[in-house]
């Protein structure tokens, strides 16, 4: 079990705390947010900082995300996959986890889990990316049975790919401890470790 703090929305100073505490694997949901925190970071000399994207990301910004974050937790199409593959071309692989939608809210991002496991095989045989495990965000109505819900399409993706898919990134401040239960490898835990997000100016 591990844990990734996340970072968005808060300032810089919560990055410094987190990182002179150990933490040197972060969330962040925002591209340009977390490129301005990158590079203030790297102009006061910390030790380099794992950022792991958890936002959507629209697929003309791949190239950049590809050279920016350490892991992509929030690859969400066959179509997004092939531009991030195609930007780490020749490079070591990007860890991604592919985004699972099981909300059935208006707007969420992600792959329903037929698709997913329809086109799983052709994600998994991309050059430039290595698929890692699952991400998901729960309904807040019916939390434990999403997160149940993803763990078993996990276990259908390592029954038919034969990969280890080591990672299922579920589970958040205010529902982390039932994903735990349900399996979760890792949490992502932002109020709970840095209070509630400043508002945006």
């Amino acid at each position: 079990m591990s844990l990734l703090p996340v970072t968005k929305g808060h300032p810089l100073e919560a990055v410094e705390m987190a990182v002179r505490a150990g933490q040197l694997a972060l969330g962040e949901n925002y591209l340009q947010e977390c490129a301005a925190k990158s590079l203030s970071l790297d102009a006061g000399s910390h030790k380099p900082v794992q950022w792991h994207l958890l936002g959507h990301l629209q697929r003309n910004k791949a190239g950049r995300a590809a050279g920016l974050f350490s892991c992509v937790e929030s690859m969400d199409s066959l179509e997004l996959a092939q531009q991030l593959s195609r930007a780490r071309q020749g490079q070591e692989r990007l860890p991604v986890l592919c985004e699972v939608e099981l909300t059935g809210l208006p707007r969420r991002t992600g792959f329903q889990p037929e698709e997913l496991l329809n086109e799983f095989s052709t994600i998994g045989a991309l050059e430039g990316i290595e698929v890692q495990g699952l991400m998901t965000v729960a309904d807040p109505a019916s939390p434990r049975a999403a997160f149940a819900a993803a763990r078993e399409i996990l276990d259908r993706l390592r029954a038919a790919s034969g990969l280890p898919l080591a990672t299922l990134s579920m589970g958040m401040s205010g529902d982390f401890e039932m994903a735990i239960v349900e399996g979760s490898t890792e949490v992502r835990i932002g109020s709970l470790l840095f209070g509630n997000r400043p508002p945006r100016i």
